[in-house]
């Protein structure tokens, strides 16, 4: 079986792919084009079935797409790949280390009588709170997310990184200057802003272990998420994306504990960025599973 090679954006024959049935996969498209080409290593490999469709998953055959004797494929070429977990690492140290500098040593920051300043103790837990969150994302890539895919393009690592690092400078700048002001109503905001984070951030854990025992390690298999045994995992039952609520709750619960106004506008941009993504995890939820929990919504429980 012969598939021709097209390219997506211009429709130009690129090159002519032998050696192919119908019952081999995108994923061995991949790899007879790199054979071609190595410098076209299949994570930066995609293709189409039309020139405007959807990009093939790796598992689809020839012959589900509709190739049998021979036909077309439109290849896109993604760009330079970097591994989602290098990608993760990079944008959760620099917010560890970028806050904990504001923090550790407010001299360089603000001027050498800052070290000298009286510090709030809502300063502080606010500084506890940030480093447990980035340590624990840290952690999270390394020993509990399983990707389904295993790049993405170079660039996005330094779109995310500025989102990130930026933000980090942003809050810590304004939590930890000498004139911060301490939350109106004294302690019980601080601590219940505190509990909120805590028990958000467990909630978050609790929904990213439950998504890594869905997929057996080296696989991308796909199945449904439901709750387990664990009461945080029950918001599964109203919500496709559970660890995008608990996040947001965390980051709201912070921005309550600190009255920081950068902090809220730090989890107005992340509430907006995930619910994007909610939506569209919902939605390819929905499309590829036909028994989907109808009664769910993205992220927030019976609204979005």
């Amino acid at each position: 079986m012969e598939v021709q090679l097209l390219d997506s954006r211009s429709g130009k024959k690129i090159t002519n792919l032998k050696g192919l049935s119908p019952t081999s996969t995108i994923e061995d498209v991949k790899k007879a084009y790199f054979k071609q080409n190595p410098n076209l290593y299949p994570d930066r490999q995609a293709y189409r079935a039309e020139q405007k469709g959807k990009i093939l998953k790796d598992t689809d055959t020839l012959s589900k797409i509709g190739l049998q004797e021979s036909g077309k494929l439109y290849f896109k070429d993604l760009g330079l790949q970097v591994g989602w977990t290098t990608v993760f690492l990079t944008e959760y140290a620099g917010p560890l280390v970028i806050y904990l500098s504001f923090y550790i040593r407010p001299a360089i920051i603000y001027g050498a009588g800052a070290a000298s300043q009286p510090v709030s103790k809502a300063v502080h837990i606010a500084a506890a709170c940030w480093t447990f969150h980035y340590a624990k994302r840290l952690l999270e890539t390394v020993f509990v997310h399983r990707f389904s895919h295993g790049t993405m393009p170079l660039t996005n690592i330094f779109k995310n990184s500025a989102y990130y690092w930026g933000f980090a400078a942003f809050v810590a700048y304004f939590v930890n200057h000498p004139l911060y002001t301490p939350p109106m109503f004294g302690d019980k905001q601080l601590y219940a802003g505190l509990a909120g984070f805590i028990f958000a951030e467990l909630g978050n854990f609790s929904v990213h272990v439950a998504l890594r025992n869905l997929r057996p390690a080296g696989s991308k298999e796909r199945k449904i998420p439901y709750a387990d045994s664990n009461p945080f995992t029950w918001l599964f039952s109203v919500v496709s994306c559970p660890n995008y609520t608990y996040e947001v709750m965390a980051w709201t619960s912070f921005s309550i504990m600190t009255q920081c106004l950068p902090a809220g506008l730090f989890t107005l941009a992340g509430f907006v960025q995930m619910t994007i993504w909610a939506i569209g995890k919902h939605k390819n939820y929905r499309r590829e599973f036909s028994k989907y929990p109808r009664g769910r919504k993205s992220i927030i429980p019976f609204i979005i």
